[in-house]
């Protein structure tokens, strides 16, 4: 215990002192804002520089950058690559130190519930975001990461493909032939759906737990196993099966319904140093052209709810259609929070809880 503490400050104090040597941010209260678009890009010029925080690769967030650039050739994007839960981590430190370096964070999933107290008040409808992408004031829904199974086309038929959640619980792919995200988001829908619920997850769960199935800390290290063929199926994001497709990975997305949307969102924290540019970039993300390019790297929006009515030039949602997939979003901050209280409950009974 003691050494986990030591190891805790010294953490925190590595993250002031970089607050502080970064030289960002004046403090933790958000400046005001202009109140019209052309304002609002005029001051961001002046800015001149925007620093966006993502958990997305930088090559996939590329194209939209260079496309904001050429509209606003003032203004420089610097991206970081940094994990969510890193980021909420940073955040709290370099708010608290009233140092803040990032001008645009993302929230979703275990992230959204602590960046309700981290973003800044921003009027998104004065700068052209459309109100249903608007979430708890603060938040801008960009893109959407949808949690799916996948499996490997080499070791399984599309005919065999599991397509129901009990079907994941075939004892053929017990003994490490089936990988998951041990932190249980993937079972996320089990909590959205009500006709689910906690009580029949929690059951599944313990089931699945009985697999011994290879588990991996987070989804995206779900995928790789999938795609070398170390294990026949597991949880992964569409995102990622599209894009190991154009690779030439084999595999595919496995027809398990329901699911989870998995709805990503951008936000300005308080305090953060250039809170216009901020502002402009984060309502260009918004924007149907910048959507039409982030579509291209698999992460665009899709609709919240099962939608197949029109999936138009959107790969992901196309693919999510293809497979005949149902889907379900997180539609309120209460339901975040119940989430969060819920996954620790199934990595008990997986056996991954490790508090």
């Amino acid at each position: 215990m003691e050494r986990s503490r030591r190891a805790t400050m010294v953490a925190a104090l590595t993250l002031l002192t970089w607050a502080a040597a970064t030289g960002c941010g004046a403090g933790t209260e958000q400046a005001e804002l202009p109140s019209s678009k052309a304002a609002l890009a005029k001051q961001a010029a002046q800015e001149g520089v925007v620093n966006w925080a993502s958990w997305n690769p930088e090559a996939q967030m590329q194209p939209a950058i260079d496309l904001f650039e050429k509209k606003y050739p003032h203004i420089k994007v610097k991206y970081t690559n940094v994990k969510a839960p890193d980021q909420v981590s940073r955040l709290k430190v370099e708010q608290a130190a009233r140092k803040v370096s990032i001008d645009v964070a993302n929230a979703g999933g275990l992230t959204m519930t602590p960046a309700v107290k981290l973003a800044g008040d921003v009027d998104w409808a004065a700068y052209g975001v459309a109100d249903k992408d608007i979430f708890a004031k603060n938040f801008v829904y960009v893109w959407a990461t949808p949690k799916v199974w996948a499996y490997n086309t080499d070791q399984v038929k599309p005919a065999d493909a599991p397509k129901s959640w009990d079907d994941l619980l075939d004892s053929k792919w017990a003994g490490g032939r089936i990988s998951a995200e041990s932190r249980a988001s993937f079972m996320s829908v089990w909590d959205l759906n009500g006709s689910m619920g906690e009580t029949k997850a929690l059951a599944w769960a313990k089931k699945f737990g009985a697999l011994k199935p290879h588990y991996s800390p987070n989804v995206t290290q779900a995928e790789a196993p999938i795609e070398s063929g170390e294990v026949a199926i597991g949880t992964s994001l569409a995102s990622l099966v599209l894009a190991a497709k154009d690779k030439g990975a084999p595999v595919a997305i496995a027809p398990v319904s329901p699911t989870s949307a998995s709805e990503s969102y951008l936000y300005v924290p308080k305090g953060a140093p250039h809170p216009a540019a901020a502002a402009l970039l984060t309502s260009f993300l918004s924007s149907d052209a910048a959507q039409r390019v982030l579509a291209k790297t698999y992460n665009s929006r899709i609709p919240v709810d099962t939608d197949c009515s029109d999936p138009g030039d959107t790969p992901v949602l196309q693919a999510m259609c293809e497979a005949d997939l149902t889907w379900y979003g997180t539609k309120t901050l209460g339901k975040y929070k119940t989430l969060s209280g819920f996954y620790p409950k199934a990595e008990k009974e997986f056996g991954t809880d490790v508090g």
